[in-house]
């Protein structure tokens, strides 16, 4: 893949390399950044996947790509570990509005960081890049659990994700203490401000819908 380090002005170069930076010395929970002194322009990470969903236990290797109109334009963001998610295409690429018509220069890639992982937590069934993966989340969601957490098993749990090989072999999933529904209660929280405006065009019409998948979820973990 083409860098794109010598299309972006030299002052844009110094600002993303002081956020990761950042980021690596202080990344977000549950978050590890793997930056490049190569190519600060291709940002890989490892997301462990939240406690109480189908994809506790995994870590998913992903790479956000900073294109040569950034930060005027979204970076471009994909899983390079398999993942059976309604807003992850086949081969790989997310659909979320951050990364599309909510994108502003000053939410930096903390922020698509966290939306990204809150994804996890709030899939979007309204726009669905796997059409078969938001179908199931609204319609059967004990079969959308059952096949997003056979997939995480398979792919995200064995190191074979396909992102560059580190040291460290990425972040490895933390055992929470506590009840793991109190904790996944304090995620969606914590995702309900970062998530406001990917989901403020669906957010009435999904309201059954969310209380039916909590319901659902309980029931479907039990069963994991």
């Amino acid at each position: 893949m083409n860098s794109n380090v010598e299309n972006l002005p030299p002052q844009v170069l110094r600002l993303v390399y002081k956020e990761v930076s950042a980021l690596a010395a202080d990344p977000p929970e549950g978050i590890k950044i793997y930056p490049s002194e190569e190519d600060i322009t291709e940002l890989h990470t490892a997301i462990e996947g939240p406690e109480g969903t189908p994809y506790a236990g995994g870590v998913f290797r992903m790479r956000l790509v900073l294109g040569k109109d950034f930060p005027a334009a979204p970076p471009r963001g994909y899983f390079l570990t398999k993942i059976f998610h309604p807003n992850v295409g086949h081969k790989g690429e997310i659909c979320v509005n951050v990364l599309k018509r909510d994108w502003k220069a000053e939410l930096g890639l903390r922020h698509v960081l966290l939306t990204i992982k809150c994804l996890l937590i709030h899939p979007n069934p309204e726009s669905a890049l796997n059409e078969e993966a938001g179908r199931l989340l609204l319609e059967d969601y004990k079969e959308y659990a059952s096949r997003a957490r056979l997939l995480t098993e398979i792919h995200a749990m064995g190191g074979t994700s396909g992102a560059p090989q580190e040291p460290a072999d990425g972040p490895q999933p933390k055992k929470h203490a506590g009840d793991p529904n109190k904790r996944v209660a304090g995620l969606v929280t914590a995702c309900a401000g970062t998530n406001s405006s990917n989901n403020s065009g669906t957010s009435s019409s999904n309201s059954n819908v969310v209380a039916k998948k909590k319901t659902d979820k309980k029931r479907a973990l039990r069963r994991l």
